[in-house]
């Protein structure tokens, strides 16, 4: 797993965190209130459950994306195996001269 994708699923999760602890803030606070504060609590929730929704539906199309490309660089490689390897060659020779400069 590369560190970018490490990344993403941890500013994923902390972000569901987030708003799993504004959900319980939510509903914890939700006894005590006033009708303006009842309204501002339903407002949020609304834009909290909206939230999740896309959030979710920005996974999926990323998840979908992904396989789109693994399908179209697998029939790639196999229509064309010299040439992909000769692309990894030379993919890996610029990373090779990139971090031995270092």
């Amino acid at each position: 797993m590369t560190d970018a994708t490490q990344a993403k699923e941890k500013l994923a999760a902390d972000f569901r965190a987030v708003m799993d602890d504004i959900d319980a803030l939510i509903t914890a606070t939700g006894k005590d209130a006033s009708g303006e504060a009842k309204a501002l609590r339903a407002r949020i929730r609304d834009r909290l459950d909206g939230t999740k929704e896309k959030l979710l539906d920005a996974q999926h199309e990323a998840v979908q994306r992904a396989k789109d490309v693994a399908v179209v660089t697998d029939d790639y490689v196999h229509a064309n195996p010299w040439q992909a390897i000769g692309a990894a060659a030379a993919v890996g020779l610029v990373l090779g001269v990139l971090i031995g400069r270092r």
